[in-house]
């Protein structure tokens, strides 16, 4: 390496900054707006994911492992773990705690309703969707509608996050994408 070479990436180094390495530009509470999405990659299940999740979860129920015994009980193959496929809806499976940054402060709640078995082989696309912005005190409440659709187009889960977030200090401008 020459002294040149050396130099420039001496320079390069001392002028980067990791706390500024952003995907994307991080918003406030006040930049977020009821009707935006925030997708997640699509994911086909395997059955490797099926069964890397019955031995976290340490679920035994044959409905998840076993193809005779869901046959018998009336599901076209083993059913994938509920709690698995909301795990999809994650905000962090999303690119929606990238936009918010530093301004997340807790998850607070979610629900869901499952309204068709997942089996392994379907890929699943999962969505979150602001539904709502309450301001709490000095803090912001977003409220998204989870969903995730398969391969088919069918609605699989349908559910609701709540998020608690800080809000822009009053007489501050909100930052504009």
């Amino acid at each position: 390496m020459d002294r040149l070479s050396g130099e420039r990436t001496a320079a390069a180094s001392d002028a980067f900054d990791p706390d500024a390495f952003l995907v994307v530009p991080a918003r406030t509470f006040e930049d977020l707006r009821v009707g935006e999405v925030f997708r997640a990659p699509s994911r086909t299940l395997t059955d490797a994911h099926a069964a890397a999740f019955q031995t976290v979860s340490a679920d035994n129920h044959p409905v998840h492992y076993d193809a005779e015994w869901a046959r018998r009980h009336g599901h076209a193959a083993p059913v994938v773990h509920g709690l698995q496929v909301l795990a999809f809806t994650a905000p962090g499976a999303t690119l929606f705690p990238h936009f918010i940054g530093e301004a997340f402060i807790a998850f607070l709640e979610l629900s869901c309703t499952f309204l068709e078995e997942v089996h392994s082989g379907d890929t699943l696309y999962p969505a979150l969707t602001i539904t709502g912005l309450e301001h709490k005190g000095d803090d912001g409440v977003v409220i998204t509608a989870a969903t995730i659709h398969n391969q088919r187009g069918e609605l699989v889960l349908s559910g609701r996050h709540t998020y608690l977030l800080r809000r822009q200090p009053s007489g501050e401008e909100p930052a504009r994408p």
